[in-house]
């Protein structure tokens, strides 16, 4: 009887083929179809079973994108597979949801974005300006840690953060990045974003990253650029400026955008903006490394700061 059951299901459910344009959402083992044969590997996936896989821009023969992979079953599109992805592709499956599609056009080359080569030894080229700025004076977007999407009203706190659990009066329990299994009952090993979470390589593309810390202090430090606060079209910040031979007539502002958290602190003061790194040694799980400076520290600075608090980020990448 079972078996009847689930070759009825299989006729019943099987989707038609998409064409070599497009691969339908949900189509975990890339036949063309959505049966239950994908919902039992989604399922794997889910459990740790099976590993995620993506559709990239080589998928459809292109060489460069700004959405850089996406990930096969998941069906809403918010950058992980959990068992409400499981319950949308069997909808699918049933005829009661649309199928979707990933196409060429999820890869659409992004516009090419601008960089400062300061001549720092590590070769790291930094952005121009900030993710969701239209000039290097824009504050541009503020992110949590970890998450690559501001939010939409502004609100950044342990109750909105994507990676954790919260219940007032108690610690976070984080569901990823854990270095403590006091605040999750786990830990990962993680001590850095991953692709998928590093909201520059998602936001701008492949060849763009969250500096690491070690990226930070270099542009800090004294013996290769020199820092001044200064304003440009009114908006204050500061401005790096090399002092390597050769590169003393490039610099690059990064202006004092303050921060998010329930309010909008100290613009055009004080700004903050995340590394891609957790604290070595292991400290604080709640804590991520971020550069910072403001209008009388007479200089920039590294410090740890609540990974649920909306800082900017400022890309770099590295040169070819």
């Amino acid at each position: 009887m079972k078996k009847q059951i689930f070759s009825f299901l299989l006729l019943f459910f099987a989707a038609t083929a998409v064409n070599a344009q497009s691969i339908v959402v949900g189509d975990m083992n890339r036949d063309g179809e959505v049966t239950v044969s994908d919902v039992t590997a989604l399922v794997s996936v889910i459990l740790g079973t099976s590993e995620k896989t993506y559709v990239t821009a080589d998928d459809f023969g292109l060489t460069a994108s700004g959405s850089t992979r996406i990930l096969v079953g998941d069906m809403n599109r918010d950058g992980e597979v959990t068992v409400s992805d499981v319950t949308a592709l069997v909808s699918v499956i049933l005829g009661t949801s649309e199928k979707t599609y990933i196409t060429a056009d999820d890869f659409a080359v992004s516009e090419e974005q601008e960089y400062v080569d300061l001549g720092l030894p590590s070769g790291t080229l930094w952005a121009t300006r900030n993710i969701g700025a239209e000039s290097p004076e824009d504050y541009g977007d503020y992110f949590a840690w970890g998450e690559v999407e501001p939010h939409a009203d502004n609100i950044y706190e342990w109750e909105t953060y994507k990676w954790c659990q919260y219940h007032e009066g108690l610690a976070p329990q984080f569901t990823k990045y854990c270095s403590s299994s006091g605040y999750g009952g786990f830990t990962d090993g993680l001590t850095e974003l991953e692709l998928a979470d590093d909201a520059a390589y998602v936001n701008w593309g492949s060849d763009w990253r969250m500096p690491s810390m070690d990226q930070c202090d270099e542009l800090i430090n004294s013996e290769y650029t020199t820092t001044e606060w200064t304003t440009v079209n009114g908006v204050k910040g500061m401005k790096f400026t090399s002092k390597v031979d050769g590169y003393t007539d490039k610099s690059v502002f990064l202006p004092a955008a303050g921060y998010h958290n329930s309010n909008f602190w100290y613009a055009n003061y004080e700004c903050y903006y995340w590394s891609r790194t957790l604290p070595h040694p292991v400290g604080n799980p709640e804590k991520a490394q971020s550069l910072r400076f403001h209008q009388r520290s007479g200089g920039p600075g590294t410090v740890t700061d609540n990974r649920c608090t909306g800082f900017s980020v400022r890309p770099v990448r590295l040169s070819e």
